[in-house]
């Protein structure tokens, strides 16, 4: 590993370090922005439900810990990390992360700003994080009896969200494609309170068991899309349909349905349910 390689990875322990002091849980990030561990089912049929169970390394966000002697084991047993992730939805502060994107054609920051005005709250000033692209990262808490689940451009093109089971990348960490730091005026704040009308668009309410079982329609909606999937197209159609119906709160009564509907367009069912539990790994944060 060159100097400037081992100046960037000691860097990055020392900044994951410092956040892990704040109460923030903390992961080794490689330089693609993805947890520098592997997993340790690498290569076991899907779906694999360990979350950190077996003892071992290796499962993302579920690592994320504040012990200063578990980030440096962490960070030991991945000498080529350049970053770190911080762990989502974890107490103490239950952290909301806002993905400002610039890769989106729509300007997400006027997007969020019309947001704000459609629905009656302020944006708050708070923990900012410029990214190497252009985009900005706003931290916000939580209430610790609220599940904010992780969503891309469900708000608004360009605008991700970073729940539970999510992780964002940590100011000080470095990419393949530069670094990312805290922005002007931001440094010495704290992750303000998500506005509560902001928390209602990003925390759908609970389904009831009775409106779960009925499978209400936007729920038939997301089968006919799967249905109406074509060669080409059916692995992507299957996936997106699935992440809504986790967002929403009705993966699992679903997952079935979307399966029939799946292997109904072409697909095996061993590809069917696989591609459905990495919907659900990636908006519940279940999984490895």
């Amino acid at each position: 590993m060159a100097i400037t390689d081992r100046q960037t990875a000691t860097l990055a322990l020392a900044h994951a370090l410092s956040a892990a002091e704040r109460g923030l849980p903390v992961i080794p990030l490689s330089p693609t922005k993805l947890p520098a561990l592997r997993s340790p089912h690498h290569g076991e049929a899907e779906p694999v439900l360990c979350r950190g169970e077996c003892g071992l390394p290796g499962h993302g966000v579920h690592d994320a810990t504040t012990d200063p002697a578990g980030v440096r084991a962490l960070f030991g047993a991945a000498p080529w990390a350049t970053g770190y992730g911080i762990a989502c939805g974890r107490p103490p502060h239950h952290l909301i992360g806002i993905d400002l994107d610039t890769k989106a054609p729509t300007d997400s920051v006027s997007a969020l700003q019309h947001l704000a005005l459609r629905h009656l709250f302020t944006i708050p000033e708070t923990v900012t994080v410029l990214t190497p692209s252009g985009g900005r990262h706003l931290w916000l808490t939580g209430p610790p009896d609220v599940v904010v689940p992780n969503s891309a451009s469900r708000l608004a093109p360009g605008i991700d969200v970073r729940g539970a089971g999510g992780y964002l990348v940590g100011p000080g960490s470095v990419s393949a494609h530069g670094a990312y730091r805290l922005a002007p005026g931001t440094a010495d704040l704290s992750p303000a309170p998500c506005p509560r009308a902001l928390l209602r668009l990003v925390a759908p309410p609970a389904r009831s068991r009775h409106a779960t079982r009925s499978r209400p329609p936007h729920g038939q909606g997301l089968v006919q899309f799967v249905l109406a999937a074509h060669e080409g197209q059916r692995n992507t159609r299957l996936f997106w349909a699935a992440c809504r119906a986790y967002e929403n709160g009705i993966g699992e009564d679903l997952a079935d349905a979307l399966t029939e509907a799946a292997v109904h367009s072409g697909l095996s069912e061993r590809e069917a349910r696989a591609t459905i539990a990495s919907a659900d790994r990636l908006t519940t944060g279940r999984g490895h």
